[in-house]
């Protein structure tokens, strides 16, 4: 099957104690555009299946995807970020522009320090939900709407990396696993951003 893990897209900030419990933004007006660009790109691929993490920045980067190609989306818990209980949110171009400490204890694994978990426990956590969905959907095209951590962590854990945060997932970008019935998994492709900046015809799909 093939698995197409794509980050969602443009949040917008939400500062701590300007929302009561955990911060759950909604997308900018970036990121809806955003959005739209990565359905029409999609619509292409035809993935046969949608899946979402609950937060609502995944939800709706899946919602223009699931409108296009008319296929319902499933939530799915275990596909949370690491630090979904935070009670603030800023994107973390934001806090790398402006070497705030938060962006250093992003980098080096000190997720506690953000309101997340330890990364190897995560990457424990996330590892065994990404594979029971390619379990669920043998030779199905796969799309899951997800978060950088979780696309790190089981990323690494495929190419066998140690690193908890090795590259950084741009908005909307896909990354593609194929994985066989044998257990065997090999990433396709890292952080596709091209329907970002282009458009393309929808190819067939063989069934």
């Amino acid at each position: 099957m093939e698995l197409l893990l794509v980050r969602h897209a443009q949040p917008v900030r939400v500062d701590e104690g300007t929302v009561a419990g955990s911060a759950d933004p909604e997308l900018s007006a970036a990121g809806r555009r955003q959005a739209e660009r990565l359905a029409a790109w999609l619509a292409a691929d035809a993935p046969a299946v949608l899946l979402s993490s609950p937060l609502r920045r995944a939800r709706e980067t899946a919602a223009p995807v699931a409108d296009a190609l008319g296929l319902p989306v499933e939530i799915v818990d275990g596909l949370a970020e690491y630090d979904a209980a935070a009670g603030e949110y800023i994107p973390i171009e934001e806090l790398r522009a402006a070497k705030d400490e938060r962006w250093y204890a992003t980098i080096e694994g000190r997720w506690a320090d953000v309101g997340g978990v330890d990364p190897h426990e995560f990457q424990a956590q996330v590892v065994p939900v990404v594979e029971s969905v390619i379990a669920r959907f043998p030779g199905r095209r796969v799309a899951v709407f997800t978060h950088g951590g979780v696309l790190n962590v089981y990323l690494a854990h495929v190419l066998g990396l140690d690193a908890a945060l090795w590259f950084h997932p741009e908005y909307t970008s896909v990354s593609r696993v194929q994985a066989a019935r044998s257990g065997q998994r090999s990433v396709a492709t890292l952080n596709e951003t091209a329907h970002l900046y282009a458009r393309r015809e929808p190819r067939e799909v063989s069934s």
